[in-house]
């Protein structure tokens, strides 16, 4: 949902109703705090044909947009025998989903032919939609590098700040099952020569908190969690936060962050969000869902990958023995990721004759 935010903000600046959909719980939370004023959420029906339809019959959409691999066939095809122009924004496929549907060739074919615009994220992307079927394909880049940087509540901020003090402070955020422990491993491993060290822990999914918690306490260390309305105290080791839509918080306190879902074979979690808040990034080798990002970042070291925890604690304690060499590292990953942006206005140029139709539609109704 955050990437595509900017887009329904600008859609709605034009008098757009937009009806939003999200999957997820944690999706939909995001969307109560983050959606603009006058835009509805909705969940998404189960994709069943009877489901589908009848939520067809109540919205009855002049357009829809799908976003990066979101395709509920039921919907598309439904939607489709409706007349409802389609399009897919920041289509992102990966190799492995590209090799999984090579297999079904008629059936992918058959749902992306239905698309009336694939908007693809990068060229690698593009390619593949092409060869699956997809007829109208362009690259018009990520639109999750033209996301803001995330907010964070002043008070919150002021108290999470205060809470810390002058303490050393490392990251880890949208961590996966199997990641903690490495991030727990490094804080161990640094706290001798880093007296007073704080690790903080954003895991992806805020209803693994209490595990954290209690392998972190397993491992003899002293924790405290967000979601309980507690703050670090100068005894706290580990710090779980274990809410929605608080990385911005996060971000702003820890100038280095190991970003998750890239130890283990997840694909990688966004570094945007990081770069653009000037933390150093530290990411494992499996990340696949942002490769363009990662590599351009690598290159140009605005953030650097490690293989293991040994590798994750050497990188920590060098950043941490000189705070001038982290602060090099996030300026050029800030700079690297605002030269890659973009996406936004190539999305909304391509997006135009669709809403200048839908605002015409809108003047005749009221005419």
């Amino acid at each position: 949902l955050a990437s595509v935010l900017p887009l329904i903000e600008r859609i709605r600046a034009r008098g757009i109703p937009i009806l939003v959909t999200t999957g997820t719980v944690t999706s939909g939370d995001l969307a109560e705090q983050r959606l603009p004023r006058g835009v509805v959420h909705q969940f998404i029906p189960v994709d069943v044909p009877r489901f589908v339809g009848r939520f067809l019959d109540h919205w009855r959409p002049d357009l829809a947009l799908f976003v990066e691999s979101d395709l509920w066939p039921n919907m598309i095809i439904e939607a489709s025998d409706r007349g409802v122009p389609m399009v897919l924004v920041n289509g992102r496929l990966s190799e492995d989903s590209f090799r999984r549907w090579r297999r079904l060739p008629k059936s992918i074919a058959y749902l992306l032919q239905r698309l009336d615009l694939c908007l693809t994220g990068t060229a690698p992307d593009a390619t593949r939609f092409g060869e699956l079927g997809a007829p109208q394909v362009f690259t018009t880049g990520n639109l999750k590098l033209d996301v803001p940087a995330p907010p964070a509540d002043p008070a919150a901020l002021a108290a999470l700040q205060d809470a810390i003090g002058d303490r050393p402070v490392i990251a880890a955020a949208s961590t996966h099952a199997g990641e903690e422990s490495s991030v727990l491993e490094a804080h161990i491993g640094l706290r001798a020569n880093f007296p007073g060290l704080l690790t903080l822990i954003a895991p992806r999914h805020p209803e693994r908190g209490a595990g954290i918690v209690a392998g972190a306490a397993a491992a003899g260390l002293s924790v405290a969690m967000r979601s309980r309305g507690e703050l670090p105290n100068r005894n706290t080791d580990i710090y779980v936060a274990d809410t929605v839509g608080e990385l911005g918080l996060l971000y702003r306190v820890a100038p280095a962050v190991f970003i998750g879902g890239s130890l283990v074979k997840h694909g990688g979690q966004n570094p945007i969000e990081a770069a653009k808040l000037g933390c150093a990034i530290l990411h494992g080798p499996n990340v696949w869902n942002f490769a363009e990002i990662y590599a351009a970042l690598d290159d140009a070291h605005g953030a650097e990958p490690v293989a293991g925890p040994d590798r994750l604690v050497a990188h920590l304690a060098a950043w941490l023995s000189d705070p001038d060499a982290c602060g090099r590292v996030a300026d050029t990953g800030h700079t690297v990721v605002k030269t890659l942006g973009g996406a936004l206005d190539r999305t909304l140029a391509s997006l135009d004759p669709y809403l200048m139709q839908l605002q015409l539609h809108q003047r005749a109704r009221h005419a």
